[in-house]
C-alpha cells in the first residue's frame, strides 16, 4: 500500500463542464487541487470544500473496504471533515 497514492474523481458542473479533483497524501499531509476539464492549470484548494471532503471520504472508505489503503487515512479525512464542519 502506497501512502503517496493520488485519489481522483470527476464532477459534472451545471454548465456542462467537467471538474477534475485530485487529493494526494504525501509526507503525512493531504494536498488537494482541482481544475475544469477545459483548463490547463490546476488550482490548489486550501481549505478543501466540505462537499469534496465528503466525496473523498466515500472514495477512501471504498478503497479501505478492499484493503487498498490503511484505515488511518480514512480517520485523517474524518478529522478534516469535523474541522471543516466546525467552521462557519
Amino acid at each position: 500500500m502506497s501512502s503517496g497514492r493520488k485519489h481522483e474523481w470527476r464532477d459534472n458542473m451545471p454548465d456542462g463542464d467537467i471538474r477534475l479533483v485530485t487529493a494526494k497524501r504525501q509526507a503525512g499531509r493531504w494536498q488537494f487541487q482541482s481544475r475544469l476539464k477545459s483548463e490547463d492549470e490546476w488550482t490548489p484548494l486550501d481549505p478543501f470544500p466540505l462537499d469534496d471532503l465528503l466525496h473523498l471520504r466515500e472514495l477512501l472508505w471504498n478503497k479501505y473496504q478492499r484493503n487498498r489503503l490503511p484505515y488511518e487515512q480514512v480517520q485523517e479525512i474524518d478529522a478534516l471533515i469535523e474541522k471543516a464542519d466546525d467552521q462557519p
